[in-house]
């Protein structure tokens, strides 16, 4: 799992590249820690190469939306593959998260 995190217009991009699964989630979650230090901008999350999401990759996306509620910042989730898009609906993520 590699994460390319990118500013972008004021706010961040972070390309996930590969499975977001337990072994992988704990470098995912240091990678992700410039995004929760700038939870109060808008972060869009480009899934277009994330070939696969666990249950610990949707607490990593959890814990970001909770960081930008709390200050202010928004998520959005694009580009997500046909299995994933099963997986958020499955969980309810599409009623947590702005995605496309």
């Amino acid at each position: 799992m590699n994460i390319n995190i990118e500013q972008v217009d004021g706010g961040y991009v972070a390309l996930f590249d590969g499975r977001l699964d337990t072994p992988s989630a704990i470098k995912a979650q240091q990678d992700m820690v410039p995004l929760m230090e700038n939870a109060d901008k808008k972060i869009t999350l480009d899934c277009s190469k994330l070939e696969y999401i666990s249950s610990s990759g949707l607490r990593l996306f959890l814990a970001l939306r909770k960081e930008t509620a709390a200050k202010g910042g928004k998520v959005a989730i694009r580009n997500i593959n046909d299995e994933i898009r099963k997986v958020f609906m499955m969980t309810g993520f599409f009623n947590l998260f702005d995605i496309a």
